[in-house]
């Protein structure tokens, strides 16, 4: 049986291999603010992605992407204006979700369901 914390590393490096697959580039993975953490800023030529990876077992009846409530996204757009503050761009910025199935006796990669601005900082207006 593997920790949680085994899993969610497995499951970020799944992640960064599909973005770099994807012709990003990975900046910083595991980001800590005081707001919280991004698990991984990766950009292309267009824009910048703070992406939160979100791993679970082949046999999980809840979908990754729903544990990425308003709160929490909340903590990921502020933490992400820290970073953008110390790392000016002109790049589009985009908040994704990374949904990293597995296997969970071995931690294989079963899919990776990767979902481009999940949410938007429009919508959490409110925590500023």
């Amino acid at each position: 049986m593997y920790s949680s914390k085994e899993i969610g590393n497995k499951g970020e490096k799944y992640a960064e291999i599909y973005l770099k697959k994807h012709n990003f580039k990975v900046l910083n993975r595991n980001y800590n603010t005081r707001f919280g953490e991004i698990d991984i800023i990766a950009e292309n030529k267009d824009r910048i992605a703070f992406v939160e990876v979100k791993t679970r077992h082949h046999d999980s009846l809840a979908m990754p992407y729903e544990a990425v409530d308003l709160k929490k996204q909340k903590r990921i757009i502020k933490a992400a204006m820290m970073y953008l503050t110390k790392n000016e761009t002109d790049k589009f910025c985009s908040f994704d979700v990374c949904e990293v199935i597995i296997d969970s006796s071995n931690l294989k990669l079963i899919s990776i369901n990767y979902i481009e601005n999940a949410f938007e900082q429009e919508s959490n207006y409110e925590t500023y």
